[in-house]
């Protein structure tokens, strides 16, 4: 009887879930192996183990997170696994399914921060995730949904939350846990590197945003966002009027409209590269106008439906400047897309200057 019921539970539970285990593969009883009971002090110790350059992110199916981690260079391992739940609970798949065990699908990345910074991680993680919604990603429905990243140190917890802050500021609605690790047991081996092993597997995360971060040069916890009195204190009132309240400088009269020459353009309030002169246009707006920004998640993109209009508004990752609008279908851009940016957001770092300012690592923009 118990076994019936456990299977039509997790039957139950595959129905909504597009992250449902592979038909060849078994599901693994609740031993030491797979995740036995917290109540066991020995096991308990052993997934509890971290070290300081470790970070716990839930993100819907595991995945497809576990993919994205171990996409970015400087990451040593990602590992799908169970956190945060019942600690009489046994952590196993099936069981995890019922949602009455409080788990989240849960990776444990442990990375190089010689390589990679922990702001990276998490900003990579949030540009996948939908922040707003509760217990779900995607297709997947369920508490072991729920987004949630978990800290062990101090120090990740102050980055944590900075950087929780910052994606709180620009959501409607912001449902992500935020908050220490209480447990985590490792998922059956099944689940481990499951699209390595399945290339044509599901995951709710776009293939496309899976490629974005294999290559990426531009690491954000080289730029944090300055404190607030800071940043009244370096900018001048036009800069803050533009980054800090959203507003819009005249056309034709402002500093980038019409220039041209070779460099970067990056936020005036934390120096992230944004934009590049080789893919800036001449256009009839106004203001600087580019085709496409130097990486793809530098910025962000959000709904904005103030003054009766209906746009995308552009702001920047790390210091979460306003930066102006984009538009698709403009027949002036090589791409069809314009990103129309105020140039007191901006910052122009010459290309001649571009080492000298710490900007080295981008020159091969300007390689034919």
């Amino acid at each position: 009887m118990h076994r019936t019921i456990l299977a039509s539970l997790l039957a139950a539970a595959m129905l909504l879930s597009g992250c449902s285990r592979p038909k060849d593969a078994a599901v693994q009883p609740a031993s030491s192996e797979t995740g036995s009971s917290q109540s066991e002090p020995e096991q308990e110790v052993m997934n509890m183990e971290t070290t300081e350059n470790v970070i716990y992110l839930a993100g819907g199916c595991f995945w497809g997170i576990e993919q994205l981690m171990q996409s970015i260079p400087g990451v040593i391992d990602a590992q799908s696994g169970y956190a945060n739940g019942s600690d009489e609970t046994d952590a196993n798949y099936p069981t995890v399914c019922t949602g009455k065990t409080g788990f989240r699908e849960t990776v444990r990345v442990e990375y190089d921060p010689e390589q990679v910074s922990l702001d990276a991680l998490l900003l990579a993680y949030f540009y996948v995730i939908d922040p707003t919604v509760e217990n779900r990603q995607g297709n997947d429905v369920g508490t072991q949904y729920q987004t949630g990243v978990y800290y062990t140190n101090d120090k990740a917890k102050e980055t944590v939350e900075r950087i929780a802050e910052i994606e709180r500021s620009r959501s409607r609605s912001f449902k992500v846990e935020i908050g220490p690790l209480v447990n985590f047991y490792p998922a059956e081996e099944y689940h481990q590197d499951y699209l390595e092993k399945n290339p044509n597997g599901y995951c709710h995360i776009p293939l496309a945003e899976m490629k974005l971060f294999s290559s990426l040069r531009i690491d954000p916890g080289d730029y944090q966002k300055p404190a607030a009195e800071a940043i009244r204190d370096k900018l001048t009132s036009e800069q803050y009027r533009v980054t800090q309240q959203n507003g819009t400088e005249r056309p034709f009269a402002n500093e980038f409209w019409d220039q041209f020459e070779k460099g970067i353009y990056v936020d005036v309030v934390t120096g992230e590269p944004l934009f590049s002169s080789t893919d800036k246009f001449e256009s009839g707006c106004g203001w600087p106008a580019f085709s496409k920004p130097i990486e793809e998640p530098a910025v962000v993109e959000l709904p904005d439906d103030s003054h009766g209009m209906h746009r995308t508004e552009v702001r920047s990752r790390t210091g979460d400047s306003h930066l102006g609008h984009v538009f698709t279908g403009d027949p002036e851009s090589p791409s069809g897309v314009r990103y129309c940016i105020n140039s007191a957001s901006l910052r122009f770092v010459p290309y001649a200057k571009m080492e000298a300012e710490g900007y080295g690592y981008l020159l091969d923009l300007f390689e034919e």
